[in-house]
Protein backbone atom coordinates (compact mmCIF):
# COMPACT_ATOMS: atom_id res chain seq x y z
CA UNK A 1 0.00 0.00 0.00
CA UNK A 2 1.94 3.04 1.68
CA UNK A 3 5.57 1.59 1.06
CA UNK A 4 8.64 3.62 2.20
CA UNK A 5 10.72 2.04 -0.38
CA UNK A 6 8.67 3.92 -2.78
CA UNK A 7 10.10 7.05 -1.81
CA UNK A 8 13.59 6.43 -3.21
CA UNK A 9 13.83 4.55 -6.43
CA UNK A 10 16.80 1.35 -6.04
CA UNK A 11 16.92 -1.80 -7.85
CA UNK A 12 14.86 -4.00 -5.80
CA UNK A 13 16.84 -6.90 -5.47
CA UNK A 14 19.77 -4.53 -4.21
CA UNK A 15 17.67 -2.96 -1.46
CA UNK A 16 19.00 -4.27 1.73
CA UNK A 17 16.70 -6.43 3.85
CA UNK A 18 14.29 -3.97 6.61
CA UNK A 19 13.67 -6.38 9.85
CA UNK A 20 11.76 -3.51 11.36
CA UNK A 21 11.92 -0.29 13.05
CA UNK A 22 12.06 1.31 16.74
CA UNK A 23 9.96 4.72 16.90
CA UNK A 24 10.32 5.98 20.25
CA UNK A 25 7.01 7.20 21.76
CA UNK A 26 6.90 11.06 22.37
CA UNK A 27 8.34 12.95 19.29
CA UNK A 28 6.89 13.80 16.37
CA UNK A 29 8.61 12.79 13.43
CA UNK A 30 11.88 14.03 15.01
CA UNK A 31 13.97 14.99 18.31
CA UNK A 32 13.62 18.55 19.48
CA UNK A 33 16.85 19.28 18.30
CA UNK A 34 17.35 17.03 15.48
CA UNK A 35 17.99 13.57 14.85
CA UNK A 36 21.82 13.51 15.08
CA UNK A 37 23.38 10.04 14.00
CA UNK A 38 22.62 7.16 16.71
CA UNK A 39 20.45 9.73 18.70
CA UNK A 40 17.41 10.31 16.71
CA UNK A 41 13.41 9.35 16.98
CA UNK A 42 13.15 6.76 14.76
CA UNK A 43 15.93 3.70 14.19
CA UNK A 44 15.67 1.03 10.94
CA UNK A 45 17.05 -2.72 11.28
CA UNK A 46 18.47 -3.71 8.49
CA UNK A 47 20.18 -6.87 7.70
CA UNK A 48 24.07 -5.93 8.65
CA UNK A 49 26.63 -7.45 5.51
CA UNK A 50 27.93 -9.55 8.13
CA UNK A 51 26.07 -11.63 11.07
CA UNK A 52 27.34 -10.11 14.63
CA UNK A 53 24.66 -12.27 16.73
CA UNK A 54 26.18 -14.39 19.59
CA UNK A 55 24.41 -17.60 21.33
CA UNK A 56 25.49 -19.37 24.58
CA UNK A 57 27.99 -21.46 24.87
CA UNK A 58 30.52 -22.37 27.79
CA UNK A 59 29.53 -21.83 31.47
CA UNK A 60 32.13 -21.24 34.60
CA UNK A 61 31.85 -21.12 37.96
CA UNK A 62 34.10 -19.18 39.26
CA UNK A 63 35.23 -18.98 43.07
CA UNK A 64 37.58 -15.67 42.90
CA UNK A 65 37.61 -12.35 41.15
CA UNK A 66 40.94 -12.66 39.29
CA UNK A 67 39.53 -15.67 37.34
CA UNK A 68 36.21 -14.31 36.72
CA UNK A 69 38.25 -11.43 34.82
CA UNK A 70 39.97 -13.78 32.67
CA UNK A 71 37.59 -15.01 31.24
CA UNK A 72 35.56 -11.70 30.55
CA UNK A 73 38.86 -10.59 29.01
CA UNK A 74 39.29 -13.28 26.49
CA UNK A 75 37.48 -10.84 23.73
CA UNK A 76 34.12 -13.06 23.87
CA UNK A 77 31.24 -11.80 24.75
CA UNK A 78 30.10 -13.19 28.08
CA UNK A 79 27.45 -12.98 30.69
CA UNK A 80 28.20 -12.55 34.41
CA UNK A 81 26.47 -13.57 37.63
CA UNK A 82 27.24 -12.49 40.62
CA UNK A 83 25.97 -15.06 43.71
CA UNK A 84 27.87 -13.63 46.44
CA UNK A 85 31.50 -12.80 46.97
CA UNK A 86 33.02 -16.21 46.49
CA UNK A 87 30.60 -17.37 43.40
CA UNK A 88 30.01 -16.10 40.26
CA UNK A 89 28.46 -17.83 37.00
CA UNK A 90 30.10 -16.58 33.67
CA UNK A 91 28.45 -17.87 30.60
CA UNK A 92 30.30 -17.69 27.68
CA UNK A 93 28.85 -16.60 24.16
CA UNK A 94 29.70 -17.49 20.58
CA UNK A 95 28.99 -16.15 17.53
CA UNK A 96 26.38 -16.98 15.73
CA UNK A 97 25.98 -16.62 11.99
CA UNK A 98 22.37 -16.87 11.82
CA UNK A 99 21.27 -13.39 13.49
CA UNK A 100 22.54 -9.82 14.00
CA UNK A 101 22.11 -8.17 17.02
CA UNK A 102 21.51 -4.47 17.65
CA UNK A 103 21.91 -3.11 20.78
CA UNK A 104 19.57 -0.01 22.53
CA UNK A 105 20.36 2.38 25.70
CA UNK A 106 21.34 5.57 26.94
CA UNK A 107 25.04 5.14 26.92
CA UNK A 108 26.98 6.81 23.43
CA UNK A 109 29.71 3.70 23.89
CA UNK A 110 30.14 2.43 20.03
CA UNK A 111 28.23 -0.94 20.98
CA UNK A 112 24.86 0.67 21.54
CA UNK A 113 23.14 1.21 17.97
CA UNK A 114 20.39 3.39 19.03
CA UNK A 115 20.98 5.98 21.70
CA UNK A 116 18.17 6.48 23.95
CA UNK A 117 17.40 9.64 26.60
CA UNK A 118 14.48 10.12 29.12
CA UNK A 119 11.69 11.52 26.54
CA UNK A 120 10.08 14.38 28.48
CA UNK A 121 6.14 14.45 28.41
CA UNK A 122 4.43 17.42 26.35
CA UNK A 123 7.80 17.53 23.88
CA UNK A 124 9.38 20.72 26.13
CA UNK A 125 13.22 20.01 25.33
CA UNK A 126 15.17 20.02 29.17
CA UNK A 127 18.48 17.66 28.46
CA UNK A 128 20.74 18.83 31.23
CA UNK A 129 17.39 17.53 33.90
CA UNK A 130 17.05 14.34 31.99
CA UNK A 131 20.71 13.61 31.83
CA UNK A 132 20.95 13.57 35.70
CA UNK A 133 18.19 11.22 36.82
CA UNK A 134 17.71 9.26 33.72
CA UNK A 135 16.20 5.99 34.68
CA UNK A 136 17.54 4.36 31.59
CA UNK A 137 20.04 1.79 31.75
CA UNK A 138 23.42 2.44 29.87
CA UNK A 139 22.79 -0.45 27.98
CA UNK A 140 19.09 -1.43 28.32
CA UNK A 141 18.30 -4.19 25.90
CA UNK A 142 19.18 -5.98 22.61
CA UNK A 143 17.51 -6.78 19.78
CA UNK A 144 18.33 -9.94 17.80
CA UNK A 145 16.95 -10.98 13.93
CA UNK A 146 17.04 -13.64 12.45
CA UNK A 147 18.91 -13.49 8.88
CA UNK A 148 17.08 -15.66 7.14
CA UNK A 149 13.02 -15.88 6.43
CA UNK A 150 10.47 -15.00 7.89
CA UNK A 151 13.00 -13.09 9.80
CA UNK A 152 12.10 -12.99 13.63
CA UNK A 153 12.97 -10.79 15.59
CA UNK A 154 13.57 -11.19 19.49
CA UNK A 155 13.96 -8.83 22.37
CA UNK A 156 16.35 -9.73 25.86
CA UNK A 157 17.16 -7.44 29.05
CA UNK A 158 20.24 -5.76 28.99
CA UNK A 159 22.77 -5.31 26.15
CA UNK A 160 26.68 -6.10 25.85
CA UNK A 161 29.05 -3.35 26.73
CA UNK A 162 32.31 -2.30 25.71
CA UNK A 163 34.22 -5.30 26.91
CA UNK A 164 31.47 -7.80 25.68
CA UNK A 165 30.54 -8.49 29.19
CA UNK A 166 27.05 -8.02 30.75
CA UNK A 167 27.57 -8.03 34.67
CA UNK A 168 24.76 -8.56 36.87
CA UNK A 169 25.81 -7.54 40.65
CA UNK A 170 24.83 -8.99 43.74
CA UNK A 171 21.91 -7.08 44.09
CA UNK A 172 20.47 -7.05 40.75
CA UNK A 173 17.72 -10.36 40.74
CA UNK A 174 18.86 -13.78 39.65
CA UNK A 175 18.18 -17.41 39.78
CA UNK A 176 19.21 -20.69 38.16
CA UNK A 177 15.90 -22.39 36.31
CA UNK A 178 15.17 -25.52 36.68
CA UNK A 179 17.41 -26.91 33.70
CA UNK A 180 20.11 -25.43 35.13
CA UNK A 181 20.82 -21.96 33.56
CA UNK A 182 21.14 -18.81 34.57
CA UNK A 183 18.99 -16.02 34.25
CA UNK A 184 18.31 -12.75 35.58
CA UNK A 185 16.63 -8.83 35.22
CA UNK A 186 17.86 -5.58 35.00
CA UNK A 187 16.89 -2.94 37.43
CA UNK A 188 14.51 -1.17 36.20
CA UNK A 189 13.65 -3.61 33.69
CA UNK A 190 12.72 -3.83 30.46
CA UNK A 191 9.29 -4.62 29.67
CA UNK A 192 6.80 -5.22 26.60
CA UNK A 193 3.21 -5.45 25.80
CA UNK A 194 1.93 -7.28 22.84
CA UNK A 195 -0.83 -5.73 21.47
CA UNK A 196 -3.74 -8.33 20.42
CA UNK A 197 -4.77 -8.75 17.25
CA UNK A 198 -1.49 -7.03 15.81
CA UNK A 199 -1.25 -3.42 15.37
CA UNK A 200 -4.45 -2.60 13.26
CA UNK A 201 -7.87 -0.29 14.04
CA UNK A 202 -9.19 -3.59 15.75
CA UNK A 203 -6.01 -4.16 17.92
CA UNK A 204 -6.65 -4.24 21.95
CA UNK A 205 -4.27 -3.69 24.32
CA UNK A 206 -2.62 -6.52 25.38
CA UNK A 207 -0.93 -7.39 28.70
CA UNK A 208 2.88 -5.60 30.27
CA UNK A 209 5.12 -8.36 30.77
CA UNK A 210 9.07 -8.25 32.23
CA UNK A 211 12.05 -9.62 29.75
CA UNK A 212 14.34 -11.33 31.49
CA UNK A 213 18.14 -11.16 30.58
CA UNK A 214 18.26 -14.71 28.95
CA UNK A 215 14.33 -13.87 26.99
CA UNK A 216 12.18 -15.47 28.81
CA UNK A 217 8.32 -13.62 29.92
CA UNK A 218 7.45 -12.70 33.42
CA UNK A 219 4.77 -11.40 34.96
CA UNK A 220 5.32 -7.95 36.36
CA UNK A 221 7.63 -7.26 40.03
CA UNK A 222 5.79 -5.20 42.77
CA UNK A 223 7.71 -2.34 41.76
CA UNK A 224 9.95 -1.65 38.77
CA UNK A 225 13.21 -2.57 40.53
CA UNK A 226 12.16 -5.27 43.09
CA UNK A 227 14.59 -7.95 44.12
CA UNK A 228 11.69 -10.25 43.60
CA UNK A 229 10.57 -11.59 40.09
CA UNK A 230 7.65 -12.08 38.94
CA UNK A 231 6.03 -15.68 37.69
CA UNK A 232 7.46 -17.04 34.65
CA UNK A 233 4.89 -17.03 31.80
CA UNK A 234 5.45 -20.10 29.58
CA UNK A 235 2.75 -19.79 27.27
CA UNK A 236 4.40 -16.59 26.15
CA UNK A 237 7.47 -15.61 23.68
CA UNK A 238 9.79 -12.86 23.66
CA UNK A 239 9.53 -12.38 19.51
CA UNK A 240 8.34 -8.62 18.61
CA UNK A 241 5.36 -8.35 16.54
CA UNK A 242 4.07 -5.39 14.73
CA UNK A 243 2.95 -2.94 17.13
CA UNK A 244 4.85 -4.29 20.19
CA UNK A 245 5.76 -1.77 23.18
CA UNK A 246 8.78 -1.81 24.60
CA UNK A 247 9.21 0.18 27.65
CA UNK A 248 12.73 1.19 29.09
CA UNK A 249 11.94 2.98 32.55
CA UNK A 250 12.18 6.33 30.92
CA UNK A 251 11.45 5.92 27.36
CA UNK A 252 9.01 3.70 25.32
CA UNK A 253 9.79 2.14 22.03
CA UNK A 254 7.23 0.97 19.50
CA UNK A 255 8.32 -1.87 17.34
CA UNK A 256 7.05 -1.82 13.67
CA UNK A 257 7.85 -4.65 10.99
CA UNK A 258 8.84 -4.00 7.98
CA UNK A 259 5.13 -5.63 6.59
CA UNK A 260 3.28 -3.41 8.98
CA UNK A 261 5.55 0.00 7.75
CA UNK A 262 4.40 -1.22 4.00
CA UNK A 263 0.73 -0.88 4.96
CA UNK A 264 1.24 2.12 7.07
CA UNK A 265 0.82 5.84 5.42
CA UNK A 266 3.86 7.54 4.85
CA UNK A 267 5.25 11.28 5.48
CA UNK A 268 4.03 12.11 2.08
CA UNK A 269 1.03 10.98 2.46
CA UNK A 270 0.43 12.74 5.98
CA UNK A 271 1.74 15.96 3.90
CA UNK A 272 -1.20 14.90 1.30
CA UNK A 273 -3.37 14.65 4.00
CA UNK A 274 -2.87 18.63 5.11
CA UNK A 275 -3.17 19.69 1.84
CA UNK A 276 -6.18 18.09 1.01
CA UNK A 277 -7.78 19.92 5.01
CA UNK A 278 -6.31 23.52 3.91
CA UNK A 279 -7.92 22.70 0.44
CA UNK A 280 -11.63 22.35 1.73
CA UNK A 281 -10.75 26.16 3.58
CA UNK A 282 -11.53 25.23 6.77
CA UNK A 283 -13.43 28.32 8.46
CA UNK A 284 -13.55 30.09 11.69
CA UNK A 285 -17.18 30.07 12.63
CA UNK A 286 -17.14 33.42 14.07
CA UNK A 287 -14.35 35.31 12.77
CA UNK A 288 -14.91 33.53 9.40
CA UNK A 289 -11.19 33.68 8.51
CA UNK A 290 -9.74 31.06 6.63
CA UNK A 291 -8.52 28.17 8.96
CA UNK A 292 -4.71 26.72 7.55
CA UNK A 293 -2.55 23.60 9.34
CA UNK A 294 1.27 24.19 9.50
CA UNK A 295 3.45 22.52 6.97
CA UNK A 296 5.04 19.93 8.71
CA UNK A 297 8.20 21.04 8.88
CA UNK A 298 6.77 23.70 11.65
CA UNK A 299 5.72 22.34 14.26
CA UNK A 300 6.86 24.49 17.64
CA UNK A 301 5.63 27.80 16.17
CA UNK A 302 1.91 28.69 16.38
CA UNK A 303 0.78 30.10 13.20
CA UNK A 304 -1.91 32.96 12.86
CA UNK A 305 -3.91 31.00 10.53
CA UNK A 306 -3.76 28.06 12.75
CA UNK A 307 -6.81 25.92 13.94
CA UNK A 308 -7.42 25.59 17.51
CA UNK A 309 -10.27 23.41 19.28
CA UNK A 310 -12.32 23.41 22.12
CA UNK A 311 -11.46 20.24 23.72
CA UNK A 312 -15.18 19.73 25.53
CA UNK A 313 -16.95 20.23 22.55
CA UNK A 314 -14.82 19.46 19.48
CA UNK A 315 -15.40 22.54 17.70
CA UNK A 316 -12.54 24.46 15.59
CA UNK A 317 -12.07 27.83 15.62
CA UNK A 318 -9.28 30.23 14.86
CA UNK A 319 -7.63 32.04 17.64
CA UNK A 320 -9.62 34.44 19.83
CA UNK A 321 -9.00 36.28 22.88
CA UNK A 322 -12.64 35.68 24.43
CA UNK A 323 -14.56 33.06 26.46
CA UNK A 324 -12.39 33.87 29.28
CA UNK A 325 -14.84 32.39 32.49
CA UNK A 326 -13.89 33.75 35.94
CA UNK A 327 -15.04 30.08 37.67
CA UNK A 328 -12.82 28.42 35.05
CA UNK A 329 -8.87 27.30 34.85
CA UNK A 330 -6.74 29.80 33.25
CA UNK A 331 -6.82 27.64 30.03
CA UNK A 332 -10.42 27.20 30.04
CA UNK A 333 -12.63 28.83 27.45
CA UNK A 334 -16.50 28.68 27.01
CA UNK A 335 -17.11 27.72 23.47
CA UNK A 336 -19.09 30.53 21.73
CA UNK A 337 -20.72 27.64 19.39
CA UNK A 338 -22.46 25.77 21.91
CA UNK A 339 -21.56 27.15 25.79
CA UNK A 340 -19.78 23.96 26.38
CA UNK A 341 -16.50 25.06 28.65
CA UNK A 342 -13.20 23.22 28.49
CA UNK A 343 -9.64 23.62 27.13
CA UNK A 344 -9.04 25.74 24.37
CA UNK A 345 -5.77 24.54 22.30
CA UNK A 346 -4.23 24.88 19.13
CA UNK A 347 -3.87 21.89 17.04
CA UNK A 348 -0.84 20.00 15.70
CA UNK A 349 -1.18 17.37 12.74
CA UNK A 350 0.49 13.85 13.99
CA UNK A 351 3.58 13.62 11.74
CA UNK A 352 4.88 10.65 12.84
CA UNK A 353 4.03 8.16 10.19
CA UNK A 354 4.90 5.02 12.31
CA UNK A 355 2.04 6.01 15.61
CA UNK A 356 -0.70 5.27 12.30
CA UNK A 357 -3.14 2.23 12.62
CA UNK A 358 -4.69 3.34 9.15
CA UNK A 359 -4.39 6.11 6.47
CA UNK A 360 -7.48 7.35 7.49
CA UNK A 361 -7.60 11.78 7.15
CA UNK A 362 -7.18 13.60 10.59
CA UNK A 363 -10.75 13.97 12.27
CA UNK A 364 -9.55 13.52 15.87
CA UNK A 365 -7.31 15.42 18.63
CA UNK A 366 -6.28 13.71 21.56
CA UNK A 367 -6.46 15.65 24.63
CA UNK A 368 -5.27 18.04 26.43
CA UNK A 369 -2.90 18.37 23.87
CA UNK A 370 -4.41 18.81 20.70
CA UNK A 371 -2.25 16.28 18.27
CA UNK A 372 -4.22 15.65 15.71
CA UNK A 373 -4.59 11.80 13.49
CA UNK A 374 -6.98 9.65 11.99
CA UNK A 375 -10.67 8.37 14.15
CA UNK A 376 -8.87 4.26 14.58
CA UNK A 377 -5.29 6.08 15.37
CA UNK A 378 -6.62 8.02 18.19
CA UNK A 379 -9.25 5.49 19.63
CA UNK A 380 -6.11 3.05 19.75
CA UNK A 381 -3.80 4.97 21.57
CA UNK A 382 -6.47 6.52 23.47
CA UNK A 383 -7.15 3.18 25.08
CA UNK A 384 -2.92 1.85 25.24
CA UNK A 385 -1.60 2.41 29.21
CA UNK A 386 1.67 3.13 28.86
CA UNK A 387 4.18 2.52 32.27
CA UNK A 388 4.64 5.95 34.00
CA UNK A 389 7.25 6.13 36.79
CA UNK A 390 7.97 3.16 38.71
CA UNK A 391 4.59 1.46 38.92
CA UNK A 392 1.72 3.38 37.26
CA UNK A 393 0.44 3.33 34.11
CA UNK A 394 -1.63 5.84 31.91
CA UNK A 395 -2.81 6.54 27.94
CA UNK A 396 -0.79 9.40 26.52
CA UNK A 397 -0.51 10.67 23.00
CA UNK A 398 2.06 8.78 20.89
CA UNK A 399 3.21 12.62 19.15
CA UNK A 400 3.98 14.42 22.55
CA UNK A 401 3.79 12.05 25.45
CA UNK A 402 0.89 13.93 27.41
CA UNK A 403 -0.96 12.06 29.76
CA UNK A 404 -4.25 12.12 28.28
CA UNK A 405 -7.29 13.17 29.65
CA UNK A 406 -11.56 13.62 29.22
CA UNK A 407 -14.07 10.93 28.84
CA UNK A 408 -12.27 9.56 25.55
CA UNK A 409 -9.30 10.28 25.87
CA UNK A 410 -9.72 11.89 22.15
CA UNK A 411 -12.64 14.01 20.83
CA UNK A 412 -13.80 14.37 17.54
CA UNK A 413 -13.50 17.73 15.22
CA UNK A 414 -16.21 20.08 14.18
CA UNK A 415 -14.73 22.01 11.36
CA UNK A 416 -16.63 24.47 9.48
CA UNK A 417 -16.48 24.80 5.69
CA UNK A 418 -16.09 28.21 3.65
CA UNK A 419 -19.36 29.87 3.72
CA UNK A 420 -19.16 31.28 -0.13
Amino acid sequence: MFSPGQEEPSAPNKEPVKYGELVVLGYNGALPNGDRGRRKSRFALYKRLKANGVKPSTVHVISTPQASKAISCKGQHSISYTLSRNQTVVVEYTHDKDTDMFQVGRSTESPIDFVVTDTISGGQNNDEAQITQSTISRFACRIVCDRNEPYTARIFAAGFDSSKNIFLGEKAAKWKNPDGHMDGLTTNGVLVMHPRGGFTEESQPGVWREISVCGDVYTLRETRSAQQRGKLVESETNVLQDGSLIDLCGATLLWRTADGLFHTPTQKHIEALRQEINAARPQCPVGLNTLVFPSINRKEVVEEKQPWAYLSCGHVHGYHNWGHRSDTEANERECPMCRTVGPYVPLWLGCEAGFYVDAGPPTHAFTPCGHVCSEKSAKYWSQIPLPHGTHAFHAACPFCATQLVGEQNCIKLIFQGPVD
